[in-house]
């Protein structure tokens, strides 16, 4: 197997590096009348999610190049090494068995799984069925970003020309150490009808323990005889949540092998269990479970996250892409980009491989992204007429989420579309020049450049299955993109030394000059 350490240097790496010079003035226009079989080979589905990269920088010679670089970084192997429950986190020696969740993977790993999923369903339905009107859930990071987008994309009731399942407890997440955040949250509750969800992977979190807190104060507070008694932990660290003083019945453990930005399958999902009903979280797993095994058994030249995680690669290392924008046409999804952002920049920001050695080329490109049509009116004049070529990608949804009149979807969808081809077009001087009626300034002002990449993500539906499969693609986009880039997507330690500096300010520590003044003028 090649080492990580080693594939700047395979020949398999100097031809796209090679290539990449060659595509940096390539026509994409021009690929589609070169290539006669670009949309068959670029346009790919899985279940209910459809993605066409044929707007991408890329040509068939790139896919080729990709292709063998996976063969150099033994993307089979490491591929089956996550399927088999085998080490795939070195820097922590474990395993990453999020997968396991949703029925993929090694069977002692599904069947580890199994009486955490069995208790967060029982735990789901009698939430559901006691008088409970409000939830709070407590977290941060992958333990709020993941059922945050669960909830605002699947749990608001009556959305849909056949209603949404939407109709349990409404649940608040909760994730900033900010005390707005969850005042405002418990603001919007009832204590004598309210629980507290309290999510850590460690029961230690910071942020996470001092809201836990202040929300029991809350309940005390509001009458509530045994605040405890209304609290539910999720945790891989049920030890910690019954010193804490919650019962086992309201404990629901995690593997501690399930990183907590892919945690949203295990009991971190809890909320919209509770929101939809366990029906809707199953159907959730199932979509995700689909794309395992399309991931798992498929050749890498038809493997959809295969291939877009590895034209990923392809732009942030290869074309010098620093950025990659995602736009949701879809307003459920509005929470997607931030979902995204933690998803690709935490696992693959690293600066070392997996063995430890530094790396010489970028890794993650930096994700960041918005809502349309509303981000068109905001940011997309940089991505038209800007000095930057980045990659774009939309997301949309063939069907509508709303009784409203045809047009509303009609104009989402033209609008999504027609970015990208605005995008791959452009506008030449010629064609401005006669719009404009000869005023060369304007004309230069009105003219396009063109020539830009873009993907474009379409689902039949937004369902928890189509859901499902559409973060279950994200995971599995980013696990190969770290394969190829040699890098270690589960572990995370540039969020700790933050934590860590946090933690020595709140006792006093020394810090630089800027930071002792920011103190003393804080008051801290």
């Amino acid at each position: 197997m090649t080492t990580s350490a080693a594939l700047d240097t395979t020949p398999a790496w100097a031809l796209l590096a090679d290539h990449a010079a060659a595509m940096a003035s390539a026509d994409l226009t021009a690929l589609f009348a070169a290539e006669p079989a670009r949309l068959e080979t670029m346009v790919l589905d899985v279940g209910e999610i459809c993605v066409d990269l044929s707007k991408q920088a890329a040509s068939a010679e790139t896919l080729a190049g990709l292709a063998a670089l996976a063969k150099t970084a033994a993307f089979d192997d490491w591929r089956t090494r996550l399927f088999a429950g085998a080490v795939v986190n070195p820097s922590e020696g474990r395993a990453a068995t999020h997968i396991a969740e949703r029925g993929s993977g090694a069977a002692a790993d599904v069947a580890a799984a199994a009486p955490g999923q069995a208790k967060l369903r029982a735990v789901a339905d009698a939430v559901r069925g006691d008088g409970t009107r409000h939830v709070v859930h407590i977290g941060i990071g992958g333990s709020a970003l993941g059922p945050a987008l669960l909830l605002d994309a699947l749990g608001h009731a009556g959305e849909g020309p056949g209603g949404h399942t939407g109709d349990g407890p409404a649940v608040h997440v909760v994730a900033n150490i900010d005390g707005i955040a969850l005042s405002r949250a418990l603001a919007a509750c009832d204590p004598a009808a309210t629980k507290i969800v309290i999510v850590s992977k460690t029961f230690s979190t910071l942020e996470t323990m001092t809201n836990a807190n202040s929300a029991l104060d809350w309940l005390a507070a509001h009458g509530v005889a045994d605040p405890r008694g209304r609290c539910i932990a999720v945790t891989a660290a049920p030890g910690r949540a019954r010193d804490f003083g919650i019962g086992e019945a309201n404990i629901l453990p995690f593997a501690d092998t399930v990183g907590g930005r892919y945690s949203l399958w295990s009991a971190v999902g809890l909320p919209l269990a509770i929101r939809c009903g366990v029906a809707a979280f199953d159907d959730l797993l199932a979509g995700a479970a689909a794309v395992d095994a399309h991931f798992q058994h498929t050749p890498f030249a038809r493997n959809l996250p295969a291939l877009a995680g590895a034209l990923d690669v392809w732009a942030a290392t290869f074309m010098g892409k620093a950025t990659r924008s995602v736009f949701a046409y879809d307003e459920r999804l509005r929470l997607l980009p931030s979902f995204l952002q933690q998803l690709e920049m935490e696992s693959n920001g690293k600066r070392v491989d997996r063995d430890g050695h530094p790396v010489a080329y970028p890794t993650a490109a930096i994700t960041w992204g918005g809502t349309g049509t509303d981000a068109q009116h905001a940011v997309f004049q940089l991505l038209h007429q800007g000095t930057h070529s980045d990659p774009v990608e939309f997301v949309a949804v063939r069907e509508p989420g709303h009784d409203l009149g045809a047009t509303h979807h009609r104009q989402l969808l033209g609008n999504a579309f027609a970015q990208g081809a605005a995008l791959l077009r452009g506008r030449t001087f010629d064609e401005a020049l006669a719009m404009t009626g000869g005023d060369e300034a304007i004309a230069r002002a009105r003219s396009f450049p063109g020539n830009r990449p873009s993907t474009t993500i379409l689902l039949d539906r937004l369902d928890p299955r189509a859901l499902g499969s559409l973060l279950a693609f994200y995971e599995h986009r980013t696990f190969t993109a770290a394969v190829l880039l040699g890098i270690n997507p589960f572990d995370q330690w540039g969020v700790e030394l933050g934590k860590e500096m946090a933690s020595a300010l709140d006792a006093g520590g020394n810090f630089d000059p800027s930071t002792e003044g920011l103190i003393a003028r804080a008051g801290l």
